[in-house]
């Protein structure tokens, strides 16, 4: 399997002194080394091999020790999808992710204490830790990318839901308007996402970002409606959740210059008066290494240190985010 980069090796920490993380996305998979510190080092990407089940699997394996050569103390990692109090996961771009028991297996071959966590999840802890929320116990992440959903840190502790479900936030309705897309994924994730909004132009996203900065009126305006309606679904989670940031990352984050001024305008229209203008909305500066930080923070644990990391599978532990 290529790698799409191999970052250069930095000194070798002392065994016992970082952790492995690792984020899972439906195309491509990252693999750090962290330490307690958040400094992220020899990193490793390459595609998903989604050729079946267990190939995921050996992937991650292969790749955690290519990694680490000193001794990790526990593997963190964040997954495309739903993590069950069993600690099985769901990820509906893996083929036979409906139940994969991730972290068990990953113990049986690793040997290692294992945390798995939705990528969601992690992307808050690791902007609370180290990115646009830092310090924050009020956050919630909007991941706009393929699709959409919400990482939520409510007084310190992650929102998880009685299913495990919440932060689905693709699912927000924003407008009578469906589309073909709107009974698979939901109203704001049909209207605008990175799909939808290629679709819209008649291309990807890339080519309608590039084209919206150079004045094509059409496709400002497919930006400035995603923005307003993706504002309408900022405002619902703000007036709901009351919290002290939103960080917007994924894909269409990086066109945020085409739509974040409508998309805060709608917000300061729609949201609860009274906690509108408190909340920032910010863009966030970490992007992707939000879940390897999250991952990493996951399986370093309360403590702050690796070499204290208890062996959990994260799905049973619900504490607080912040050292």
């Amino acid at each position: 399997m290529p790698l799409l980069y191999h970052s250069r090796r930095m000194p070798t920490p002392a065994r016992g002194e970082h952790v492995i993380a690792v984020d899972l996305g439906g195309t491509k998979i990252a693999v750090a080394l962290a330490d307690a510190r958040g400094r992220l080092r020899c990193r490793l990407a390459e595609p998903v091999d989604t050729s079946s089940a267990t190939s995921v699997l050996d992937q991650i394996v292969r790749m955690a020790r290519a990694a680490d050569d000193s001794g990790a103390m526990a593997i963190g990692v964040a997954v495309p999808g739903l993590v069950r109090r069993d600690g099985t996961v769901w990820a509906p771009n893996l083929p036979g992710w409906d139940a994969f028991p991730l972290a068990r297996r990953l113990r049986q071959r690793l040997r290692l204490p294992v945390h798995v966590e939705s990528d969601r999840n992690a992307a808050v802890l690791g902007e609370v830790w180290h990115g646009a929320a830092r310090g924050k116990s009020d956050v919630i992440v909007l991941i706009v990318g393929t699709g959409i959903g919400a990482g939520i840190l409510s007084a310190g502790g992650l929102v998880r839901g009685a299913h495990e479900l919440s932060g689905c936030a693709g699912w927000l309705v924003v407008s009578d308007s469906t589309n073909e897309w709107t009974d698979r994924c939901g109203s704001l994730e049909s209207l605008t996402a990175g799909p939808a909004v290629g679709r819209a132009f008649g291309s990807d996203t890339a080519a309608a970002a590039d084209a919206a900065r150079h004045g094509d009126k059409r496709a400002q305006e497919i930006f400035k409606t995603a923005g307003r309606l993706l504002g309408y679904g900022v405002a619902n989670l703000i007036s709901v959740f009351d919290p002290e940031v939103v960080v917007l990352t994924g894909g269409l984050s990086n066109a945020a210059d085409l739509f974040l001024e409508e998309l805060k305008r709608a917000v300061s229209e729609r949201a609860q008066p009274l906690s509108a203008p408190k909340v920032g909305i910010v863009v966030s500066t970490l992007q992707a290494d939000a879940n390897l930080l999250g991952a990493a923070k996951l399986a370093i644990g309360d403590s702050g240190s690796p070499t204290r990391a208890r062996q959990s599978s994260s799905t049973t532990t619900r504490k607080k985010a912040q050292s």
